[in-house]
């Protein structure tokens, strides 16, 4: 069965995946008819009798503001997130380390990219 065909039958997962794709249509506006969009949006996902869509839509709603700030942005989260992931990866490397000296070195290797090699003079 194609995409499209499986769209059309009336399966919880067809009709979260539309919500979810009109979610994604919030991205494509001018930022001057997101607002009302997202509004639109949030109401009829809470109205989905979708549980997964229930609940995004709720946080959606609680974060809205910080959506909202992309279209004038257009900054997200994924550097602060691909940050994070390094720390972590910095912290599980860190065990055994007796300080917290140590394991902010750890970080500043891992996440600045430094050269712990020789320095050339």
């Amino acid at each position: 069965m194609r995409l499209e065909e499986l769209e059309r039958l009336p399966l919880k997962t067809a009709r979260a995946y539309r919500w979810a794709l009109r979610f994604d249509t919030f991205y494509e506006l001018a930022p001057d008819e997101a607002e009302a969009y997202l509004r639109r949006w949030q109401r009829g996902a809470v109205r989905s009798r979708l549980g997964p869509i229930i609940d995004f839509a709720r946080m959606v709603k609680e974060y809205s503001l910080g959506i909202l700030r992309w279209h004038h942005s257009k900054v997200s989260n994924g550097l602060l997130e691909g940050l994070n992931s390094l720390i972590q990866a910095a912290k599980r490397r860190a065990r055994g380390y007796r300080s917290t000296r140590n394991y902010i070195a750890m970080i500043h290797l891992v996440a600045g990219k430094l050269n712990p090699g020789p320095q050339p003079t």
